[in-house]
Parts: C-alpha cells; sequence; structure tokens
C-alpha cells in the first residue's frame, strides 16, 4: 500500500491579499492578545506599528470605541477616571495604565491618545482582533467596559452580542474613518484564544458570532475589508495541545512562530522581510546579557554591534535604533 496517499494533518492554506505590508505601510493593531503576538513581532523587526494603544481589548464594542477614540483624538480628564482601593484606572484602559496617583494615570494615558491620533492620520492598514462576543456593562449606567479591573462581578451585568449589534457599531466606525481616510483597509480576525470564562459551548458560541458579524462587515466592505484565517490556522491546522502555553488556553510560541510565518508569507513582501531578518539577528546579539561588561570580548561585542546597526541604517534609514544604540555607548563610556 502507498502511504503517500495518507494526509495527517489539514493545513490551512491562506489566499494572497490585493496589498502587502512593508516599512512604508504603518499599521494600527487594536484587540485581543492575538493582536499583541502578531503586532508585537512586526513592532520587534521595527516595522511601522502601534499595538493597542489601550492595552489589550477583547469585545468588538471597546475595541471599536478605542479606534473611534483615537481618531477623534480624544483626551481623558479626572471625570473619566475611577477610584478604588488606592488605585486611579479607566475602564477604557487596561491595567498597565493604572496608578496610585491621578495625573499619573491621566498623563500615561492622554500620552499614548496623542501619540496614536498622530499614527493614525498615517495609516494604511488597521487590523483588528476580536477576542468575545461577551460584554461585560457597568451598573447602573450599563457602560461597556474593555476591563473589569478586578471589580466584584455583582457590579455588572454581562450579555453575548448579536451579530447585528456588531455590524451596526463597526458600519458606522468604518464609515467615520473612510470618510476621512478612504484609502484605509481593514484586516480582521478572530482571536484563536479560547475565552473560557464563558466555558467550552460558550465560547464556540462567541467566536461564532464573531465570525459570523466579521464576515458580514467584509460582504459590505468588499474591498475594504478583509479576513486572516488565525482562528482557523489554530483550531484545524495546529489541532495538538502541543501547540498550546500551559495554560492549555493561550498560544504557545512555537505556534505564535507559526501562524506569523502564515501571516508573513501572503502579507508582507519579500524586501521587508529580508530587513526583518537583518533586524531580527541584531535583536538576537542584543537580547544576551554580558557576563562582564568591562571584558575586551565585551567591548569587541559593543564596537561591531555599533558598526552593523550603522550600516544597516545607511542601507535603511526609515529603521529606528535610537534606544540599542544609547544603551551599546552607555557601555563604552
Amino acid at each position: 500500500m502507498n502511504s503517500s496517499r495518507f494526509v495527517f494533518r489539514t493545513e490551512v492554506k491562506v489566499n494572497l491579499y490585493p496589498f502587502r505590508l512593508n516599512y512604508e505601510t504603518p499599521v494600527l493593531f487594536c484587540g485581543s492578545c492575538f493582536a499583541e503576538n502578531i503586532g508585537g513581532i512586526m513592532q520587534s523587526y521595527k516595522m511601522p506599528v502601534l499595538v493597542n494603544p489601550n492595552g489589550v481589548v477583547y469585545n468588538p464594542l471597546s475595541v471599536a470605541k478605542v479606534i473611534s477614540n483615537v481618531l477623534h483624538g480624544r483626551e481623558y480628564s479626572e471625570a473619566d477616571l475611577n477610584h478604588r482601593n488606592g488605585v486611579w484606572f479607566s475602564f477604557d484602559h487596561y491595567t498597565r495604565f493604572s496608578s496610585a496617583s491621578k495625573d499619573d494615570c491621566l498623563l500615561k494615558i492622554n500620552a499614548v491618545s496623542r501619540k496614536a491620533n498622530d499614527f493614525i492620520k498615517n495609516a494604511k492598514i488597521i487590523a483588528i482582533t476580536f477576542g468575545t462576543a461577551r460584554v461585560y456593562r457597568l451598573l447602573p449606567t450599563e457602560q461597556v467596559v474593555a476591563n473589569c479591573h478586578k471589580i466584584p462581578a455583582k457590579e455588572f451585568i454581562h450579555t453575548l452580542l448579536t451579530v447585528d449589534e456588531i455590524v451596526s457599531e463597526w458600519s458606522k466606525l468604518m464609515d467615520d474613518i473612510l470618510s476621512e481616510f478612504p484609502a484605509m483597509r481593514f484586516l480582521f480576525t478572530v482571536s484563536p484564544i479560547r475565552h473560557w470564562k464563558d466555558g467550552a459551548i460558550g465560547n464556540q458560541l462567541s467566536k461564532a458570532i464573531l465570525t459570523v458579524a466579521v464576515h458580514k462587515l467584509i460582504s459590505l466592505y468588499p474591498n475594504v475589508a478583509y479576513y486572516f484565517p488565525g482562528y482557523e490556522i489554530m483550531m484545524d491546522d495546529l489541532r495538538d495541545y502541543r501547540f498550546y502555553d500551559t495554560d492549555m488556553l493561550h498560544l504557545s510560541q512555537l505556534a505564535v512562530d507559526y501562524i506569523w510565518q502564515k501571516f508573513s508569507d501572503v502579507l508582507i513582501d519579500g524586501q521587508s522581510l529580508l530587513i526583518a531578518e537583518q533586524v531580527h539577528k541584531i535583536q538576537q546579539a542584543l537580547s544576551h546579557r554580558p557576563v562582564n561588561p568591562n571584558s575586551e570580548e565585551f567591548k569587541r561585542f559593543v564596537e561591531i554591534t555599533i558598526s552593523q546597526i550603522e550600516n544597516l541604517i545607511v542601507k535603511y534609514p526609515f529603521l529606528n535604533f535610537d534606544e540599542e544604540m544609547n544603551n551599546l555607548k552607555e557601555y563604552k563610556e
């Protein structure tokens, strides 16, 4: 019997897109952890991306609010903050913006807001990842929160969004963006990370709602909205727990790398991948901590690395190695 007839894996094939990303196409990533996974890789390669200006956001209404606020350059004030257990925070932001100081909290939020508003003016793509269709509404205002900040569950009501609610909110947002930036494109994904708070059945129902909503938006906005099948790659291609992290919910680094390979194959142009490879080699070298910073061997490493970075910047002036160069020069002093 010819064993070559047997196929032991269902590989998800991803079709080419009518556009490619490169070092001249700024991308705004917004959404769940998966947005951070892919956007973070591009960031490490010094590609022009901004990832989750409000921190990780899971539900479509909160993601829409983040992008709308970025678009309109909203500034936050004390009235937008909440204070619990000695900490100031915003229900629109992740916990990394929280602070014991009200002024510090606002400073962090508005600094990133201004940066994001400047960024979106030049962005070519908005990459969105929906994590769950479940929303938490704060009592008594019914404000949808992006993060519950460990407030007791009794202070929220939680419901599943409908497909129509998601499509309605996002249609308004996309129309708003396209009226100002007609060339903007949207790349949707559904997070492959299970939202286990909903349980197995609730998670599947939630992901189904998100998937239907995204594909309805794509049908309403042809040649403007596109889909990357990150969810399907994880569920059908990487159908094995060895591709999960220790919590059995999040993706392992191997899975992230595999999905990135699929993503880059169809969405990053070849020249940019070559540049990214050179950047990665330098980043890898810099990731090793010196055993003895005063040794002659390490001094030679510093000189060689500075020279490599300078040569790379001459070839590709759009690369920014300011932070790395400053750190290396400190060792020389």
